[in-house]
């Protein structure tokens, strides 16, 4: 995960040295780091993305490039790696959507992914003429259907619907082409789409979300779930939860891989990387993160609140935003009766990693949530360049000697890479009954 000048919580990292003021819109730093990542044999590059901020919005969001041009960029200097981008169903169109990223699935040969997500930050609504912002039920009704219909898109043309035989004049094949007509509660697209399928058939479906909604859709379409877990017992409710809603809505749960975002802090022995943890909490900006709280809640202002006076009332606030984070920040502060200071100070603190020591003590831990079923795989936020090479030089030798991790690239394709089946085209699989 490419994150520039530093997102939430990293309030000061586009001060160091090896990262430029401009690495959020730099592609040449983007294209160094897949080809960084590349080399280390990861699976992909993911690239986050929303459309509203603030002055008090984390610095990387302040000013970065839009995900597909900016992964377009990525793919003509990559050959192996993924690339994976988000777009919201909540303010963009299907067939937009199916398009862009069906050509950076083409241009990459078969490398693409999108991250579905359901807007949480509220104030988008603003920059697409809307005066209110979806509540819950829309978002995820309309995500759902929107995925679908994308899906329907990407099967427009059968594999083979282009003959391109110039000896009998045969450019195209007309019975290989198929319209959608889709009509439904929230979207009509006729189709079909423009443009042939990739090498893998259709881009990978990740998804992020963690309320009921969100893990339905997530059970509902996603092949692999971002997701963040403090500890293995956490990551392990969360992967059965998740498969066991799969299993019932008739989806093979192995098919859906669960990947939590870690940050790694390395040292030579696990004392010094606690003392380097300890001090980068220490370091973080109390003022920043104070505003900063207030993204779940619509970036609701807690500057105007007594710091040491019981957490504020906020009813329902947060209900068109990033509602299940604000009622996990609301219920914290409630059952524990912290004030404002302290509840900021936990979401400081709440930012350590499981994975801080030596090398051979991070491999190990990354080993052991592995093997107890915790998650499928990482996703590292990368930022300073030499810190991202001391886990690519470090722990993944130990790694790939103790047979945890691949020793080189499976596949040319995303899907080929994570062990993900393609999908048949609709139309095809329907000859064949």
């Amino acid at each position: 995960m490419l994150l520039g000048v530093g997102g939430p919580g990293q309030h000061h990292t586009w001060l160091h040295p090896e990262i430029p003021g401009d690495a959020s819109v730099d592609i040449r730093w983007y294209i160094a780091r897949a080809q960084q990542a590349e080399a280390a044999g990861f699976d992909h590059v993911f690239i986050v993305d929303s459309q509203f901020i603030t002055p008090d919005s984390p610095n990387h969001y302040l000013n970065r490039l839009e995900p597909l041009t900016l992964l377009s960029a990525v793919a003509v200097h990559t050959s192996h790696i993924g690339l994976v981008g988000t777009l919201t169903t909540s303010y963009n169109d299907p067939f937009n959507v199916a398009r862009r990223l069906a050509s950076l699935d083409v241009i990459s040969g078969g490398r693409a992914g999108w991250n579905v997500v359901a807007t949480g930050d509220g104030g988008t609504a603003g920059n697409y003429g809307r005066k209110e912002h979806y509540d819950y039920a829309t978002r995820y009704g309309r995500a759902l259907e929107h995925v679908r219909v994308v899906q329907g898109l990407w099967d427009s043309y059968e594999d083979d619907a282009f003959p391109r035989d110039k000896e009998r004049g045969v450019f195209f094949d007309r019975s290989r082409q198929h319209v959608l007509d889709h009509v439904g509660e929230h979207f009509n697209v006729a189709g079909p789409l423009n443009l042939q399928r990739s090498p893998q058939g259709q881009p990978v479906i990740f998804q992020a979300g963690d309320s009921e909604e969100g893990r339905d859709l997530g059970a509902s379409i996603a092949e692999a779930i971002f997701t963040h877990a403090q500890t293995i017992e956490e990551g392990q409710a969360f992967a059965r939860d998740i498969r066991a809603r799969a299993v019932a809505k008739g989806r093979d749960p192995e098919n859906i891989l669960i990947v939590p975002g870690i940050s790694p802090i390395l040292a030579d022995t696990d004392e010094e990387a606690r003392a380097k943890e300890a001090a980068i909490i220490g370091g973080k900006d109390f003022d920043r993160a104070l505003k900063e709280l207030g993204r779940p809640f619509g970036w609701h202002d807690f500057t105007r609140y007594d710091l040491d006076a019981p957490f504020p009332e906020l009813g329902d606030l947060g209900d068109r935003s990033f509602r299940t984070q604000a009622e996990k920040i609301k219920k914290l502060a409630r059952d524990n009766g912290l004030t404002l200071r302290q509840v900021v100070q936990h979401t400081i603190e709440s930012r350590r990693s499981a994975f801080t020591g030596s090398p051979l003590t991070v491999a190990n831990e990354i080993q052991k949530w592995f093997e107890a079923g915790a998650f499928d795989g990482v996703n590292i936020t990368v930022t300073v360049p030499s810190e991202f090479a001391r886990f690519t030089d470090e722990v993944l030798p130990i790694l790939r000697e103790r047979g945890v991790v691949r020793t080189g690239y499976d596949a040319t394709t995303l899907r080929g890479n994570l062990g993900l089946p393609i999908p048949r085209n609709i139309h095809t699989l329907a000859k064949a009954f």
